[in-house]
């Protein structure tokens, strides 16, 4: 695959997919129904329906030739924020906040012993000339702050530590 080829990730059931949307422009898909579908992929012909679409976690209920299953897609941005850890804020803690990039400390919002929501904002990353508000993905409380106002960072430094 292309280094710069945008790839997709989907969990069926229990298994995991990885495609491409060059594999997805090879398919043959036309809509027949308000969520019906007739699918046709290496000259196998198929009907889906989409029983139920959850289009903010990207997930849907598709049943085919009466089986049904249950899809949840990643998409690149969705991958990156897997790999710097914010994935299902939800199931698991999350110990400390890491820098997804390098780059240098403009701001610190937060204070040893902080309790913060979900969207609070915890320091801005200046990178590349730009300013990313570094946010909580979760409600928790801040165990320590491990880097000071103006400091460089590495992309994966910890940059603070909760409880």
């Amino acid at each position: 695959m292309p280094e710069n080829e945008k790839i997709f990730k989907a969990k069926v059931n229990d298994f995991e997919f990885v495609f491409t949307q060059a594999m997805l422009d090879n398919l043959d898909l036309i809509k027949t129904k308000s969520k019906e579908y007739h699918v046709i992929l290496h000259s196998l012909s198929r009907t889906a329906i989409i029983r139920e679409a959850d289009s903010f976690n990207k997930k849907l209920k598709v049943e085919i030739d009466g089986e049904s299953f249950d899809v949840s897609i990643r998409d690149s941005l969705d991958q990156v924020l897997d790999n710097m850890g914010f994935n299902s804020v939800s199931t698991k803690q999350i110990k400390e906040i890491k820098a997804p990039m390098p780059g240098l400390v403009l701001d610190i919002a937060v204070n040893a012993g902080d309790e913060l929501q979900e969207g609070d904002k915890v320091l801005i990353l200046e990178a590349m000339k730009m300013e990313n508000s570094i946010v909580m993905h979760a409600g928790g409380k801040i165990k320590k702050v491990t880097v000071k106002k103006g400091q460089a960072v590495e992309k994966g430094q910890v940059l603070v530590e909760l409880e």
